[in-house]
């Protein structure tokens, strides 16, 4: 009898704020929309690093006839300095560190420059004397890169070493950005979710201020008037949050999983259904929660003026 009376004075408050338990709706649909959204992004990040940085080599490139940097005097690296290199990557200071490695020569270099960048001008203008002949080293562990840089970048007829992971940040720091960005713009919805619901509960308290004042002369305790207001706000931002949910799962399934995985194919991993499952949860519960303690400290403040 009691929960059906508590239920009953929650029904009627959502009836008689509509309006107001649309907008708690609509605010924490978007704002957990864009947490989840967030969640997904830094998920997304970590798995591509786990991807490309396993993937990522580090290339010893040699000197060609037009190079004056790094140990090159406009000459190209003899076949006695490339054999030397290579020495060094088979020797044992260096070959526990290496998971393997490959030479890859002007001919070969230069099919991959076409291949790339078939459509720039450059293209006319380049021959394959131009392009570096260079080692291309796989780590067994990436972190280690810097071992392989010390021990060859001195060598004669090496022009630079370079850990490819260098680019990897420049771009992943780009997608932390965007990251840090929606998760910014996702806290000032959830201030504005939880301004938005204390408001709706102090209304829907002051319309209904003779009957609170009823049930306190019959001696109804504070936690029995307060439940009802805070199931109200709880229930207007559940749904909120199943749709966020929703909308999570939606961008996964039609936007990730379809549009993504076809265009990219297997080029990089991506997120799927199973951080979705893990995410929708979070956002359920979030909004719950941040409705519980708005509503509840609203309609406690309410009751103590």
């Amino acid at each position: 009898m009691r929960l059906r009376l508590v239920l009953s004075e929650a029904a009627q408050g959502l009836r008689r704020n509509v309006s107001m338990v649309i907008s708690v709706i609509l605010v924490t649909f978007i704002s957990l929309t864009f947490v989840g959204t967030a969640m997904l992004l830094q998920m997304q990040i970590s798995e591509m690093k786990g991807y490309w940085y396993d993937r990522a080599q580090v290339a010893v490139y040699m000197c060609t006839d037009v190079d004056t940097g790094g140990n090159c005097d406009s000459a190209e690296a003899s076949a006695e300095q490339i054999d030397a290199v290579e020495a060094q990557l088979e020797s044992p200071s260096l070959a526990p560190y290496i998971q393997r490695y490959e030479f890859e020569t002007h001919e070969q270099a230069f099919a991959n420059f076409q291949e790339q960048f078939s459509d720039s001008p450059l293209a006319a203008f380049t021959t394959a004397d131009m392009l570096n002949e260079s080692f291309r080293v796989n780590m067994v562990d990436p972190d280690q890169a810097e071992i392989l840089i010390d021990n060859l970048q001195n060598f004669a007829g090496v022009q630079d070493v370079q850990d490819q992971r260098g680019y990897l940040d420049q771009i992943f720091s780009v997608l932390n950005s965007a990251s840090y960005t929606a998760i910014g713009l996702a806290a000032l919805m959830l201030v504005a979710a939880v301004l938005l619901i204390a408001t709706t509960i102090r209304l829907s308290a002051f319309s209904r201020r003779r009957e609170l004042g009823i049930m306190r002369l019959v001696g109804a305790s504070n936690r029995f008037i307060q439940t009802p207001f805070i199931l109200e706000g709880v229930f207007a931002a559940l749904i909120g949050s199943v749709l966020a949910g929703a909308s999570i799962v939606a961008i996964v399934h039609f936007f990730i999983t379809g549009y993504l995985r076809t265009t990219l194919g297997a080029t990089t991993t991506l997120v799927g259904m199973d951080e979705a499952i893990i995410v929708v949860p979070v956002l359920v519960v979030l909004g719950a929660l941040l409705a519980a303690v708005s509503a509840g400290a609203a309609i406690s403040r309410y009751l103590k003026v």
